[in-house]
């Protein structure tokens, strides 16, 4: 599983059951997409109506540490129990496009914000400036 979608799994799995619309539908098939570098990456379930800023605060609120997610990547992952090593960092890089050395700040800062971008464009609700 790309590290992308495993962050929706996380998501989903902690979003309120209310707070989320699940759609059922078939995957399209991949024979007949066409491929575009601007398109959203792909995730097996859509995000339709999970509040990011919600399922982060409150997994931040249950681990009791003081995590900046909306600022930090790496705190974004902790909240998510989603080891943050630099082969994970790397691997989404690469699944958003984000070029620059991964152990540069100004390159995670930009994952940062591509990451919010991506899941706002597969459906969450995500707190500004991200969407």
């Amino acid at each position: 599983m790309t590290i992308f979608g495993v962050i929706v799994s996380k998501l989903l799995r902690n979003a309120k059951p209310d707070a989320c619309i699940v759609s059922l539908e078939p995957a399209p098939d991949p024979a007949a997409a066409t491929v575009s570098t601007d398109a959203p990456i792909p995730v097996p379930t859509p995000l339709s109506g999970v509040d990011v800023a919600a399922v982060l605060d409150a997994r931040v609120c249950e681990g009791g540490h003081a995590l900046d997610w909306r600022r930090s990547l790496t705190d974004l992952f902790a909240a998510l129990d989603i080891d943050d090593g630099l082969a994970q960092l790397s691997q989404l890089a690469g699944e958003l496009r984000c070029d620059g050395p991964i152990d540069d700040p100004a390159t995670i800062e930009r994952l940062h914000g591509k990451l919010m971008h991506a899941l706002a464009a597969n459906g969450a609700k995500v707190p500004p400036p991200f969407h």
